[in-house]
């Protein structure tokens, strides 16, 4: 199911703190680096926070730029970003600000707290999630009952590391500050336990007065059933090298990028591609890679259309050419159609094999664009 693009927004010191334990909120970054935040918000569809940072902060959460506010309205959106906040026992304060200003408010609780929310008193639609709190749940909530394409999270911590830990996070923007906090007992950014594995990748980097801002994309694949933020980015990058395909009128366009585990890229191919008039895109990409790597054994496989079952143009269909790489893992966006071959099954082959193949229809339209000249 398509999800918001999540993005998560942080200030820290030098060690890692958000805050420090004194009575009032510690300011880690200064005006320049407010309105680059206001500037952000100001993009996006819904602002996320947990109770505890509206019990410990008592943010606005507002858009404070009346030029980004009218523009919002010139562009035919609320004037003010959605506003959203989560709690498992609904206990929240029905005078805290969050409540009273801005736009329209939303609380996500379980079973057990929606009773309890729902008797605050207050202007806000109040969703349950069932006994627990289910993050992907809320996304997809988020994403097909309200609209909501892009969501800011601004805190607080446990939030930012849990989302990080079950590979829903598309985007990390962390401002580090130049003091140091050194107080064991004050609130850290991320707390301990399982992260989706690999490393990050710095996107950008930009100096704002005392601070520093780093923009960081998760890249590494996942390993279950169930799409990762960076599935989803490599799925896309997959459809968009199909575009480049040269067109054809008996074969497909297809893209494909194989990714290790933890999220380097080890090659890229498209349909076509170079002197090779029927090359395929997994055939392609595997092909610039090392068959003794011993990173394919752990690697996945992006591609736009399933990869072929059976072919009259090479001896091995790219489903055995995926398989005898030692990949078992597989992203694809859309089912081959009977349009050239009847039956086409890579899935089956592949899951025959051991291998795990995933399915995003999210990007079926964009996998199917260029070959919107074939027919149905």
């Amino acid at each position: 199911m398509p999800l918001p693009y999540v993005l998560l927004s942080a200030a820290v010191s030098l060690d890692g703190y958000l805050d420090d334990t004194g009575p009032e909120r510690l300011l880690l970054s200064g005006p320049a680096d407010f309105d680059r935040v206001d500037e952000v918000r100001a993009s996006v569809d819904a602002i996320l926070v947990g109770a505890g940072t509206i019990r410990a902060d008592n943010p606005r959460l507002l858009v404070n730029s009346p030029a980004r506010r009218a523009a919002r309205l010139a562009a035919g959106r609320p004037e003010y970003p959605l506003k959203v906040t989560v709690t498992a026992s609904g206990d929240l304060d029905p005078e805290a600000r969050f409540w009273h200003t801005g736009g329209e408010k939303i609380v996500y609780t379980t079973d057990h707290g929606v009773d309890r929310a729902g008797g605050l008193g207050v202007a806000a639609d109040v969703v349950t999630l069932g006994p627990d709190l289910d993050w992907r749940a809320l996304l997809q909530h988020l994403h097909d009952v309200r609209g909501v394409r892009r969501l800011m999270v601004e805190g607080g911590g446990t939030i930012h590391t849990q989302l990080l830990q079950q590979g829903l996070a598309d985007e990390l923007q962390l401002v580090l500050a130049p003091l140091f906090v050194g107080d064991p007992a004050a609130p850290r950014l991320f707390g301990p336990g399982a992260y989706q594995g690999g490393r990050l990748r710095l996107v950008e980097t930009r100096r704002i007065e005392d601070v520093v801002l780093m923009r960081y994309e998760p890249t590494a694949p996942g390993t279950g059933a169930t799409p990762t933020a960076a599935d989803r980015r490599w799925l896309r990058t997959a459809c968009e090298l199909a575009a480049l395909c040269p067109p054809s009128g008996t074969a497909f366009s297809v893209g494909a990028v194989v990714v290790a585990a933890d999220g380097t890229e080890l090659a890229r191919g498209h349909s076509r591609e170079g002197d090779d008039p029927v090359v395929h895109a997994e055939e392609a990409a595997l092909a610039k890679t090392d068959p003794a790597d011993p990173r394919l054994a752990g690697a996945t496989v992006y591609s736009s259309l399933e990869p072929c079952a059976r072919r009259a143009s090479r001896p091995a269909p790219c489903a055995e050419l995926i398989l005898r790489a030692g990949i078992r893992r597989v992203v694809t966006a859309w089912r081959e159609p009977d349009t050239f071959v009847a039956a086409a099954d890579g899935t089956g082959v592949l899951t025959d094999a051991g291998a795990q193949v995933v399915v995003v229809p999210e990007y079926e339209d964009l996998a199917k664009a260029p070959n919107a000249h074939l027919p149905a």
